[in-house]
């Protein structure tokens, strides 16, 4: 009987433990649902490496979370949308860009922010956007020298 009552009190232990480690997960990738925040939108050409719980970045700061990716089958862009955190605003004429965090890192969006005085309202759209730029591709154009010469 004390043999049953250990296997089931560890059983108990290593189901917490996972619970744990399942809510901690969903947070620390940004899975979780926060309340404090508002929604942007943006349009991109290609969305390469971004998907919904990518960092969205200023000056390096994580500010928000991608929320949504879709395809938009009238213009063939990835339309997105974004999360950013409460009182951190944005000027009406930021760019929005998807960048590396080194040849091997993952991508993220980052913010560029411009001077206007004027600040995106929830919801708003950005249109200066900037898609992914495909490493291969670069280096497929380096090696077949198929660039410009001066």
């Amino acid at each position: 009987m004390s043999h049953n009552t250990t296997e089931v009190l560890v059983g108990g232990v290593v189901l917490a433990a996972a619970i744990g480690f399942a809510v901690y997960a969903g947070q620390a990738t940004g899975l979780s649902k926060s309340s404090d925040g508002y929604e942007l939108n943006a349009s991109f050409r290609s969305l390469e490496g971004v998907g919904v719980g990518t960092d969205v970045r200023l000056a390096g700061v994580k500010i928000g979370t991608v929320t949504d990716v879709e395809l938009n089958p009238q213009t063939y862009r990835a339309d997105t949308h974004f999360s950013v955190q409460e009182g951190i605003d944005i000027p009406d004429d930021s760019a929005i860009v998807v960048s590396s965090e080194g040849l091997l890192g993952g991508n993220f969006v980052e913010i560029m922010p411009g001077g206007s005085p004027f600040n995106f309202e929830p919801g708003d759209e950005m249109e200066d956007t900037q898609g992914a730029v495909s490493l291969i591709t670069l280096l497929l154009k380096f090696v077949s020298g198929s660039g410009e010469e001066s």
